[in-house]
């Protein structure tokens, strides 16, 4: 027990577990910016107006909440951001209830995936501002 903890909580172990949790919001970044006129069109299929600002601005939010969080920076901060992000952009891209079959339960996993995520981010928010698991 005593080597697993070692091994676990190793700063290297921190690390690599806050690069997991923002691999999504830096490839997702980088993919928009890269083919910007993707990312625009992608804002319309969702509705969202104006597109081409909404993208740059989604394009600089991704990099910048997911630094703060690597970088412990106001990671609290940057963490509750990518929460919120990942809740709304959830209710906006995996609508499960307006679909059939299986692109459905597609969709209603992605959903509850994207909860995962949110409540990673929580917690590293929580843990960030001290937080203590109470016995």
């Amino acid at each position: 027990m005593d080597a697993l903890r070692q091994v676990f909580t190793a700063p290297w172990v921190h690390g690599l577990a806050l690069l997991c949790l923002c691999a999504a919001y830096l490839q997702g970044a980088y993919d928009k910016a890269r083919d910007f006129p993707a990312a625009v069109a992608e804002m319309r299929r969702f509705g969202l107006s104006p597109a081409a600002p909404l993208a740059a601005l989604t394009i600089v939010f991704e990099f910048t909440a997911s630094a703060m969080v690597l970088s412990g920076i106001y990671r609290w901060l940057g963490a509750l951001m990518l929460a919120a992000f990942t809740a709304l952009a959830n209710f906006l891209a995996d609508r499960f209830w307006d679909e059939n079959g299986t692109q459905r339960r597609m969709s209603a996993n992605a959903f509850f995936e994207h909860w995962g995520l949110v409540g990673g981010f929580i917690l590293v928010a929580w843990y960030d501002l001290g937080g203590q698991v109470g016995i």
